[in-house]
């Protein structure tokens, strides 16, 4: 999997956005907001292929949380990413 060229991860009042450049990225009928815990998984992987897993190593080493809840989560992000169009 791999994050879309063409979108960036903006802070905005506090939230934190992905925006689109360019107009072949552009959808107005939806705007993709980021958690916390997101937001650190796209800086970390902008830019580079990554896997389930990746993304799940990466909650663990920063979180510390369980590899089975982070394997979970990551899975239900992943779809999201995919679903919103912004990665593939």
């Amino acid at each position: 999997m791999k994050i879309k060229e063409g979108f960036l991860l903006r802070e905005l009042c506090g939230e934190h956005i992905v925006t689109a450049e360019g107009l072949e990225n552009i959808n107005f009928n939806k705007l993709i907001s980021l958690n916390e815990t997101a937001a650190f998984l796209w800086k970390a992987l902008i830019g580079k292929e990554f896997t389930v897993e990746d993304m799940a190593q990466l909650l663990v080493d920063e979180w510390g949380i369980d590899m089975e809840l982070a394997l979970k989560d990551s899975e239900n992000l992943c779809k999201a990413w995919e679903e919103a169009g912004i990665a593939k």
